[in-house]
């Protein structure tokens, strides 16, 4: 959705007051009236100088100059900066900024706002709070990175009035150890907040997540870097080969037997010893394997190789050689 101008200020009856909203289950959570979490009037929106006319409540050949108290704590050789009053309706479907004077508004969609933030103005003991917005228009409508300008804007709620109450608690009660309530710029910090999250940013084409159907933990034959007997899964969905001592396939269902929770290679229950028999190059070179070629031992069955290992034969010679 892209920002609109607007002619005609807001009317307050045109949105649902948040407390009202809190108050009672919504009869549909589709369509009826937006929900105004902040409203404020007379607040001051500021924007750089070399950035005039890229929105509608600030021309481009606007001169005016920030006001105080704000203004006059702005550090010297800041980036010359213009001012427009506006009124605020931060609601739940967008933000909408209306300058009386300039007789023009503008309703910006939350995923426009690329950084909503706190700033404050001044340093030492003299300090204001604002909330700065970065906003990402695409002037020609466009989607790409390209197409968007940014715009640097910073909005200034008035002060709230002090109630009866707190200028009570000001006059007679320390205000030590009590939580303050929240300033203006943090209220209109929060709402925008909130109703961001209600506007998340659409999901582009090919930003979809993939979908998994396949549960099944898959190694394959190349090992991941970082673990000890992992291996990477094959493309086209096979199953790795037997794992030694595994005496099987590795699945879900039993790769707990060979891995621990970091990874880290356990082996099976029980480990093996394989001796070939062939003939003299052992069938490698292309000769053909000899009887008991491929017998597996326990190796417990194997002899120790103290003496050599293996079976011997009549003449007390090993017959064959073990492979470890």
């Amino acid at each position: 959705m892209a920002p609109t101008t607007i002619r005609t200020p807001p009317a307050l009856a045109d949105f649902k007051p948040l407390e009202e909203h809190l108050r009672q289950t919504p009869e549909t959570f589709f369509g009826g009236k937006p929900v105004l979490y902040y409203h404020a009037t007379g607040a001051k929106a500021w924007i750089p100088k070399s950035q005039r006319g890229r929105l509608p409540f600030f021309p481009a050949d606007l001169e005016a100059e920030p006001t105080a108290p704000e203004g006059a704590a702005l550090s010297e050789g800041a980036e010359e900066t213009v001012e427009q009053k506006v009124d605020l309706y931060v609601n739940s479907q967008n933000l909408t900024i209306f300058s009386p004077s300039a007789e023009v508004g503008f309703e910006i969609p939350y995923p426009v706002i690329s950084i909503h933030a706190i700033k404050t103005i001044g340093t030492g003991e003299t300090k204001y709070p604002s909330v700065f917005l970065q906003l990402e228009l695409s002037p020609d409508g466009g989607a790409d990175d390209d197409d968007f300008e940014t715009v640097e804007l910073t909005l200034i709620p008035p002060p709230a009035p002090a109630t009866e109450s707190q200028q009570t608690e000001t006059e007679e009660e320390p205000t030590i150890g009590k939580k303050q309530p929240d300033n203006e710029a943090t209220k209109l910090y929060k709402a925008i907040s909130a109703c961001s999250d209600l506007n998340p940013d659409p999901v582009e084409e090919g930003d979809e997540d993939e979908d998994y159907d396949d549960d099944r933990i898959v190694f394959e034959g190349d090992v991941i870097e970082g673990f000890q007997g992992v291996f990477a899964g094959s493309n086209s969905g096979g199953l790795p080969p037997p794992m030694p001592g595994s005496s099987g396939w590795i699945t879900a269902e039993n790769v707990h037997e060979y891995f621990d929770e970091q990874g880290n290679w356990i082996g099976g229950e029980e480990e093996v010893e394989i001796e070939i028999e062939g003939e003299e190059d052992g069938g490698v070179n292309g000769g053909e394997l000899g009887e008991g070629a491929g017998t597996v031992r326990r190796r417990e069955d194997v002899e120790d190789p103290a003496d050599g290992g293996g079976e011997k034969d009549e003449q007390g010679e090993n017959k064959r050689a073990r492979i470890e």
